[in-house]
């Protein structure tokens, strides 16, 4: 996805801002200083009244199960009731014991990522990410401890691009008019880009599917094979007056579409092997273009993506039953929705605090809260806690 870093803390890019253009890169198709500024605002307005917290009050079936994380984006559950958790930019993953502190199993230094953290068979996986989107790479912690690189995803993208031939920004629109879009947008249209951002992974027998938030893609890890599953159609917002008017379009682009790239979140195994996504748009998530946040079903063989969700809210985490109900973390919402086997509608399932990522495991459903509580110098506020399902 393509994104503007930010220039300065002059702009009022606060941490909040640094976790949007790092993490999600949610204001990618509209490039520039000005649109990551706007994304800031939008972002503090949505941040502001969780300062305070929820953990005092908490009756003891949802007390936090591990506290004082940093940016805990990524969760996993092992067997016996084993918690892995990553600190993306702390660059650390953690695991914690039943009845034990959790502590730093893998570390990356200053300036790099660690996410996309998953169990299967023993055998932890998680994704190291550096730099501008150009470095990700998977790597699998076994049994006995050894860790060891799986497959590098930076160079699957600089060789192969899942979404180079898709077009992304306004549809149809005329040379006359993209000649008087505001230098901010960025080009009228553009391709996919080269960069990798693995943000998730979920293993069966032999393979290891990545949802590349970078990439616009789901990707598959065979040995040491990387292919692509399925890249994620667009995100389309019609551009109507009023949309045209708070972002201070010219009148000519009303009644186009704007495509912003579908930037996968999560991906769980589901119901016949189906993989299930959550994907967020790159672009503002403050419903000035739509509530763009969808769930997609994928299948793993063909790639044929169907969307089984929508409406949702920087959707940055899913979990699926064997039934087909799914969970959705919506991050700057402040809720976990669920959306029930075979409707289409999400509806709030709990209210917690920026949740980053949810699980099911034993009858309940356990997230992180809180991940973006904390900043600089203040105690982080990151949590991992479980709920009852009934």
């Amino acid at each position: 996805m393509r994104v503007a870093p930010p220039e300065s803390d002059s702009q009022g890019l606060s941490l909040y801002l640094e976790v949007v253009v790092l993490l999600i890169r949610r204001c990618a198709a509209v490039a520039g200083a000005a649109s990551v500024t706007a994304c800031a605002l939008v972002a503090g307005s949505l941040l502001s009244p969780v300062a305070a917290g929820t953990s005092a009050g908490d009756p003891p079936a949802t007390r936090p199960v591990v506290h004082g994380l940093t940016t805990p984006l990524s969760l996993a559950l092992g067997e016996g009731g084993t918690v892995y958790v990553s600190q993306n930019f702390a660059g650390q993953l953690m695991r914690r014991l039943p009845g034990k502190k959790a502590q730093v199993i893998a570390s990356v230094a200053r300036g790099g990522e660690i996410g996309a953290v998953s169990v299967h068979d023993q055998e932890v996986t998680y994704a190291v990410s550096r730099g501008h989107n150009e470095v990700g790479k998977i790597r699998r912690i076994d049994a006995e401890g050894r860790d060891r690189g799986v497959a590098d995803l930076g160079k699957y993208e600089r060789r192969n691009n899942p979404d180079a031939d898709v077009s992304y920004g306004f549809q149809g629109i005329t040379k006359r008019c993209a000649a008087k879009l505001p230098q901010q947008v960025g080009p009228a249209t553009h391709s996919g880009v080269v960069e990798t951002h693995p943000y998730a992974t979920t293993s069966a027998a032999g393979v290891t599917y990545v949802a590349d938030a970078g990439a616009n893609a789901v990707l598959a890890i065979t040995g040491r094979t990387v292919s692509t599953v399925a890249v994620l159609p667009p995100a389309v917002s019609e551009i109507t007056r009023a949309r045209a008017k708070s972002i201070g379009l010219p009148r000519c682009t009303v009644g186009l579409d704007y495509h912003f790239e579908a930037v996968p979140t999560d991906v769980e195994i589901g119901p016949e092997g189906q993989l299930y996504v959550s994907s967020l748009p790159g672009g503002p998530e403050d419903g000035s273009v739509g509530r763009l946040g969808s769930v997609y079903v994928v299948d793993p063989v063909t790639g044929d993506t169907d969307r089984v969700a929508k409406g949702l809210v920087s959707a940055t985490g899913l979990a699926v039953d064997d039934e087909g109900t799914i969970y959705v973390a919506e991050l700057f919402r402040n809720r976990i929705s669920r959306v029930m086997a075979g409707s289409p509608k999400a509806e709030s399932w709990r209210e917690v605090v920026m949740p980053g990522d949810v699980e099911l495991s034993g009858g309940r459903l356990w997230a992180t809260t809180d991940v973006l509580v904390g900043g600089p110098g203040q105690k982080p506020g990151g949590k991992v806690r479980s709920f009852p399902l009934r």
